[in-house]
């Protein structure tokens, strides 16, 4: 049996890869940064597979299947790569359905079925229902990037399953390619099959039955009576009583089995009606044991949810600026543990009584008072941003300590939920650690986190030792050792212990009757290696950070080698935050191309491999990191969205930084690092600056020596440029510095002279942020776009230096060129100085909102503004005061844009290799929106190459915000 457990195929395999690009239309990625970035999911673990296949159709898959079986190569599908305990890496031929395999194939309403293909994320089929009023409940904290087919995997269960049960119970049919090649769909079977059944599948169904009825006993001896029980296989499904319950259906046999058994082609789902209003009640608690005592009385209140958030999340979550305001917002005093009492429905005045009736058991528990009652839909949005990113703000940890993944779905009765949780913890004293807790009060399952050094090996031990002990607890208390999040490989060493060792034998007869030859993701669920097996970490015996790497920032925020930059990008746990698609901005390229290398996951795997030697020597100057980063437009989205702060936008920097060293500059990066040195120049002789795109021919001529795309415009130089002079205003107000950007000042001079009026409407004394040598100040962003980080540090100190001459508010307009005063300035010059700049550097309505500063205004003779937020802008928080500021005019009704980044990003749409990627980013929502405005509204935009993007692409012109400002001063 599982013969090809051992493939003799190599990682790379070259003739492999040839055979499934001739062989299947799919994505052939064999390369070894490509073998890299699959080789770990959200878990401890990273194994090296064997190549990656991103199918276009299911007759790709059934071919790879068949090559594979041929050629003796273990198959893994995969989907998110969310996955925390190793079931989503292995030596094998990685399967991506993520990319092609997504589409919701039917949705019978009246039934309330939905078919669907595995790759699809469970956000966008909600998404998909809202239309049919339907929705799919099982609701993991990684809804909006986890796939069906992955949650079918791991028997997933999310916060509702008090409600709605779990994954196995919403699955009703899989159609599934099996291990032999043939295909069939498992549903509800009765006892004659049929002979629509081929007898292949009918002779094993028979063999699964009879297994079954052999084991029924012993089933319902060893299989702990819980709701979150999933580890193993589901096969009390086989049981006779189980088919007379109507619970035989086969489906729940494939569910929990984590690509082990088939393949699902599609899945048909259980739907259920969206309940329309929900309110959330936030019981405060002054101890951790008293919130989980309380929890088997919440639940008899019937709650849709009750999740934990403990002192740990609390605190760190405090420490996240995309987080911080909600958490304040939802204590009361400083409280140990919060439980997050959820109720749906469809009358507000029941959903009152659910929340007077949560106040009044509060009260009996002895917590009068001790509730935070949240109503607002937008709050509530806020809430359970933070209760989604649980586990990843646990993460956000620095240094090599971190909470682990390998107890963390236990589940035991509500009744003892407090007794267990204080003797867990008593373990993890003794073992000189501390857990972090959150997650599902209301079904006994709580994620519990020790925090560990997996670089250690005496922590590894300590990690064993820990699991041990927790899984001895849970026996004696009669629960499940896995609870939501699968077996992988983190827990399926266990199952003997846990279910005995007569149910093991029966898995891996199960197995066996699949898949004779093993070559289903083998050594998951059955046969499985041991869970602290180094040689199968991440961190394996050997792992060191590269020699003579120096960074050119300031990573020392971070502990580590190479000065701190190894640590932060190992940050990355891989949780896939940046894969969803409902993010303000994270990540723009992977949204359009849904490529694992062009997705801030995949980036920074391919860093960490480099930075350790992993993809040679110099890799980080090297082609594989070039190509993965060579689509992020430095949106700074992870900066603030990526729940444990990788920031690839400042990594970035350091790879063009390496390259530049290596290689040398071009002369494209170079002309355009130097704009602000000669754009000065080309202001006093416009016509011949703005030539090339009115001289036929040079638009072309630039393309190919350059690589500017000839079917863009550039921006157009003006010889009445905004001069430092014309920033001088007295005002009875304080004073402030206009900081005038390269862009703006060249381009667009009427924005700074619009803000002049503003500035000075409001009162203000107005002086221009200047140097004594008169040459206009620079941010050095522009340096820093091609790596050339020490004239980017030259400009800083040269800014510093002029600037620390007074503690006046430093007001910009430019987006990108303003916030590098904040963020970069920081890294390239660390210290006092730059910290006091960061502190007083505001966007020009960031700071009116800031200041209070609302002069009288008057309509502007328009009714309605569009307003699309730069990327920089929602990175550093400063998107909503341009709204609020525009709000101001009377009579205008301002609505944002639901988009992402507009694809322009300062040079990387002008570029002929980026264009049709910068036109896609544009095309996903932005410029849809701006389609949709009808011709008298105002399109508004804050940066200078988002304005540009929407004029080339929708031909409608936009607007900074600050002109909309000016124009409604009323007439002195």
């Amino acid at each position: 049996m599982n013969a090809i457990h051992q493939s003799r195929v190599r990682p790379g395999d070259t003739a492999l890869a040839a055979r499934l690009r001739r062989e299947t239309a799919g994505e052939v990625k064999f390369a070894p940064a490509d073998r890299g970035r699959y080789a770990t999911d959200a878990s401890i673990y990273q194994v090296e597979p064997i190549g990656v296949l991103v199918p276009r159709s299911i007759e790709d898959v059934a071919a790879a299947l068949a090559i594979c079986r041929e050629a003796g190569v273990p198959v893994l599908p995969r989907g998110g790569g969310t996955s925390q305990c190793g079931q989503t890496v292995n030596r094998a031929l990685v399967i991506d359905c993520t990319k092609f395999l997504r589409e919701v194939v039917s949705v019978d309403a009246a039934a309330g079925i939905a078919r669907v293909q595995p790759g699809i994320a469970l956000g966008a089929l909600n998404d998909a229902l809202k239309a049919h009023r339907l929705f799919f409940p099982v609701d993991p904290s990684t809804w909006a990037r986890c796939t069906i087919g992955g949650m079918a995997g791991n028997n997933s269960c999310g916060s509702k399953s008090i409600r709605y049960g779990l994954m196995a119970d919403n699955v009703l049919a899989i159609d599934a390619l099996l291990a032999s090649g043939e295909r069939f769909t498992f549903r509800e079977l009765g006892d004659n099959l049929g002979d629509d059944v081929p007898a292949d599948v009918a002779a094993l169904i028979q063999s699964l039955r009879a297994l079954g009825a052999r084991e029924a006993e012993e089933i319902a001896a060893r299989f702990p009576r819980q709701l979150r029980r999933v580890g193993g296989y589901n096969i009390e499904a086989l049981t006779p009583a189980a088919r007379a319950a109507g619970r035989g259906n086969l489906a729940r046999l494939l569910v929990g089995s984590e690509g082990t058994l088939a393949f699902s082609a599609t899945l048909d789902l259980k739907l259920w009606p969206i309940k329309p209003r929900k309110v959330l009640g936030i019981c405060q608690f002054p101890t951790f044991r008293a919130a989980m005592a309380a929890s088997q009385h919440l639940v008899t209140l019937d709650p849709e949810a009750v999740e934990l958030v403990d002192r740990t999340m609390i605190d760190l979550g405090r420490s996240i600026a995309l987080y911080r305001d909600t958490i304040e917002r939802i204590l009361i005093g400083e409280p140990d543990s919060l439980l997050i009492v959820e109720f749906h429905g469809d009358d507000d005045a029941a959903l009152t009584r659910d929340l007077d009736r949560l106040e009044e058991m509060m009260g009996d528990l002895g917590y009068p008072g001790q509730v935070v009652r949240v109503t607002d839909s937008a709050f509530q949005a806020s809430v359970a941003e933070v209760r989604e990113a649980g586990l990843n703000i646990m993460m956000s940890m620095k240094g090599d300590g971190k909470p682990v993944s390998f107890i963390e779905d236990t589940a035991v009765d509500l009744a003892d939920l407090a007794d267990y949780t204080e003797r867990l913890n008593e373990v993890f004293a003794r073992h000189g650690t501390k857990g972090t807790w959150y997650a599902h009060a209301s079904v006994g399952c709580l994620h519990v986190r020790p925090v560990l050094n997996m670089k250690d090996g005496a922590e590894v031990a300590k990690m064993r030792a820990i699991a041990e002990e927790c899984f001895a607890l849970v026996r004696a208390y009669k629960g499940s050792h896995s609870g939501e999040h699968g077996d992988g490989i983190v827990r399926s060493e266990f199952h003997e212990p846990m279910f005995g060792a007569r149910i093991v034998r029966a898995f891996e007869a199960v197995k066996d009757s699949f898949d004779p030859d093993g070559l289903l993701n083998p050594g998951r669920v059955v046969r499985a290696p041991r869970m602290d097996d180094r040689s199968l970490f991440r961190y394996p015996p050997g792992y060191r950070a590269e020699e003579g790497i120096r960074p050119a920032l300031d990573w020392s925020a971070w502990p580590g080698p190479q000065g701190g930059f190894l640590g932060a990008v190992e940050m990355c746990n891989n949780n896939g935050t940046c894969r969803k698609f409902d993010a303000n901005v994270m990540c723009p390229s992977f949204r359009v191309t849904r490529e694992e290398q062009h997705l801030t996951r995949g980036r920074a795997n391919t860093l960490r491999l480099a930075l350790t030697g992993q993809l040679g020597a110099d890799a980080l100057a090297g082609d594989e990191v070039a190509e993965a980063m060579s689509l992020c437009v430095s949106c700074k989205g992870c900066k603030r969205e990526c729940p444990t702060g990788v920031d690839m936008a400042k990594m970035k920097i350091e790879v063009l930084h390496a390259r530049a060293r290596r290689h040398g500059i071009r002369l494209k990066d170079r002309l355009i690092a130097e704009l602000p040195r000669w754009a000065p120049w080309a202001a006093r002789l416009p016509f011949l600056a703005n030539a090339r795109d009115s001289i036929p021919g040079l638009a072309g001529l630039t393309e190919r020596w350059l690589g500017l795309a000839a079917g863009r415009s550039l921006p157009r130089f003006r010889r009445d440029r905004f001069r430092d002079a014309e920033a001088v205003r007295e005002g009875p107000g304080r004073e402030v510095l206009l900081f005038a950007d390269t862009f703006n000042r060249h381009y667009e001079p009427e924005v700074l002279r619009d803000a002049v009026k503003v500035l000075a409407h409001a009162g203000y004394r107005l002086r221009p942020a200047a140097a004594p040598d008169g040459r206009p100040l620079c941010c050095g962003r522009t340096y820093l776009a091609a790596g050339m980080v020490e004239r980017a540090r030259a400009e800083a100190r040269r800014t510093l230096e002029a600037l620390s001459a007074s503690d006046a508010p430093v007001v910009g307009l430019e987006p990108s060129c303003l916030t590098t005063l904040r963020d970069e300035f920081l890294s390239l010059l660390p210290g006092a100085a730059a910290e006091k700049l960061a502190a007083r550097a505001f966007l020009a309505s960031e700071f009116l909102e800031r200041e209070g500063a609302a002069p009288p205004l008057r309509e502007i003779g328009a009714a309605r503004a569009h307003i699309h937020g730069h990327c920089h802008q929602k990175a550093f928080g400063a998107f909503p005061a341009a709204v609020k500021a525009l709000r101001r005019i009377p009579g205008l009704e301002v609505t944002p844009i639901a988009s992402s980044c507009c694809g322009m990003a300062g040079s990387f749409g002008y570029e002929a290799k980026n264009l049709e990627t910068s036109k896609a980013m544009a095309n996903l929502s932005l410029l849809p929106a701006v389609r949709a405005a009808a011709p008298g509204d105002v399109i508004v935009a804050d940066g200078t190459s988002c304005r540009h993007q929407i004029g080339d692409l929708a031909g409608r012109e936009a607007v900074h915000s600050i002109r909309l400002l000016a124009r409604a001063i009323p007439p002195a």
